[in-house]
C-alpha cells in the first residue's frame, strides 16, 4: 500500500475523545485530525511524537487530515487500525501469507456463524485444482509493543472473544479457521494474547487452538524515500506467536 499522496509531517499534541487529536503542522499551525483507531494506543500516542497524516483534500470534511504514522520509541507504528484489512487482502492476492497461498477466491466481510458476525476474509477454490475447505481468516490489528512483543487487545474484548468462538464454530463443521494478527508496529518481533489486560480473551485463543484454529501473526513493514518520507508500507514478514 503506496502512501499517495505523499503524507504530511506533524507533531502530536494529544489525542482525545478516541477519534480526534490535535497536531502542530510544520508551519507551526495547530488542527485537529482524525484518529482512526479504537484502541488505547499505548505508546503510540505520546505528546510531543512525530506523526504524519494523509489529506482527503476533501474541504467538505469535517476533519481533512487523518493520521496514519507516529515514530515509537522502539520503530514506526501505522496507527490506522482500519487499514489492516487492506493490507492483509494485498498479501492474500500476492500469495504473500505462505499459510493462505493458493486460494483462487478472496471473499471479504462474509456473514457467517449464528451469532451475528462477518468475517473478515472468506478463502475459496484452490490453484492446484484440489479440494480445499473453505477458510474463515479473522484479522487483528497489533500495535501494543512491550519490549518486542506485541499483545492483542490493548483493552477489554468481548467482541474479539466471540470471533474465536465463531471461529472455533467453523472448524467443528468441518472448515478452517485462522485468526491473523497484522502487527503494524515495527518493534514488535513477538506476538502474544494480553492475558494482562484481558484474560478471558487470552484463555479463549488457547481453547481456540486447542480446538483446531490456526494462529499466525505477520508484521508490516514500512519503507522510506531516500529523505526519509514514508512511501509504502507492505505486509511481508512472519512473526512468532506464543500462549506464553
Amino acid at each position: 500500500m503506496k502512501f499517495e499522496p505523499p503524507l504530511i509531517e506533524a507533531r502530536l499534541v494529544k489525542r482525545y475523545k478516541r477519534f480526534l487529536a490535535d497536531v502542530t503542522l510544520q508551519d507551526g499551525s495547530t488542527i485537529t485530525v482524525h484518529c482512526p483507531n479504537t484502541g488505547k494506543m499505548t505508546g503510540c500516542a505520546e505528546p510531543g511524537s512525530r506523526v504524519w497524516l494523509s489529506d482527503s483534500a476533501n474541504p467538505k470534511r469535517k476533519y481533512r487530515y487523518t493520521w496514519e504514522l507516529v515514530e515509537t520509541a522502539s520503530g514506526l507504528a501505522y496507527t490506522h487500525s482500519a487499514k489492516a484489512n487492506a493490507l492483509v487482502k494485498e498479501a492474500l492476492i500476492d500469495n504473500r501469507i505462505a499459510e493462505l497461498a493458493g486460494y483462487t477466491q478472496i471473499k471479504a466481510e462474509q456473514a457467517y456463524g449464528d451469532r451475528g458476525s462477518r468475517v473478515d476474509f472468506l478463502l475459496q477454490g484452490s490453484i492446484t485444482g484440489k479440494d480445499r475447505s473453505d477458510c474463515f481468516v479473522e484479522v487483528k490489528a497489533v500495535t501494543l509493543d512491550e519490549q518486542g512483543i506485541g499483545y492483542f487487545p490493548d483493552t477489554v474484548s468481548a467482541r474479539g472473544l466471540k470471533h474465536l468462538q465463531e471461529l472455533a464454530d467453523r472448524v467443528k463443521a468441518g472448515q478452517r479457521s485462522v485468526l491473523l494478527f497484522c502487527v503494524q508496529h515495527q518493534g514488535i518481533k513477538e506476538v502474544r494474547p494480553a492475558a494482562h489486560i484481558d484474560p478471558k480473551y487470552a484463555e479463549g485463543v488457547e481453547v481456540a487452538l486447542a480446538q483446531g484454529v490456526e494462529v499466525i501473526a505477520y508484521r508490516a513493514e514500512i519503507t522510506a524515500t531516500a529523505t526519509g518520507e514514508p512511501k509504502q508500507i507492505i505486509l511481508t514478514n512472519a512473526l512468532p506467536f506464543s500462549i506464553a
